[in-house]
């Protein structure tokens, strides 16, 4: 399947995304091999759990995407493991890199200072988890309040509903791939 091909298809990942002091465009990729691993500040996942989608709600009622801010000296793999169980209360079965979302900020100083500034990559991808508690819920980090799994038309609904158009179209990408492969 050709990725760049695919990306026609989606208003919101097809063009530059603005997201307020960051500018950002989401470029395919099907391996690292394209990634500059040293511009590497967060990883995101579209976690699958058999045929159905996870998906999180953080306490002030909104959906999220799983995933987060790599801390410093952590691999990204090692980062998004640690993610997925605090976040989902899941343990990491696979995941397979489906883009790199390259971020141009006009802040004045990185969002933490270990975080590659004024340009910085998040990787994002999906793989399957397996659900084996609740959310972790460390101190400091976004508190989630429910993980559910549920069929893909309904995961898009749930992100659309509240204007993250992004995100639903983040799980509409990796459930194209996903179907592609068989």
């Amino acid at each position: 399947m050709d990725m760049k091909q695919l990306l026609g298809d989606f208003l919101v990942l097809s063009g530059p995304m603005d997201q307020g002091w960051i500018k950002a465009r989401f470029i395919p990729v099907e391996g690292m091999e394209a990634v500059d691993e040293s511009l590497v500040s967060n990883i995101s996942i579209i976690p699958v759990v058999g045929d159905q989608y996870a998906v999180m709600q953080l306490a002030d009622g909104r959906w999220e995407l799983a995933g987060g801010t790599l801390e410093p000296g952590e691999h990204y793999m090692d980062a998004l493991r640690r993610e997925v169980m605090e976040e989902l209360g899941s343990e990491l079965v696979s995941f397979r890199l489906m883009a790199q979302i390259i971020n141009h900020s006009s802040a004045p100083e990185p969002y933490r200072p270990h975080i590659p500034h004024p340009v910085c990559i998040r990787l994002i991808g999906f793989g399957e988890i397996r659900m084996v508690c609740d959310p972790l819920n460390p101190p400091g980090a976004e508190q989630v309040a429910a993980v559910e799994t549920v069929c893909i038309d309904e995961a898009v609904r749930r992100f659309r509903s509240i204007g993250r158009d992004d995100i639903a179209e983040y799980y509409l990408f990796a459930h194209q791939l996903r179907t592609a492969a068989g």
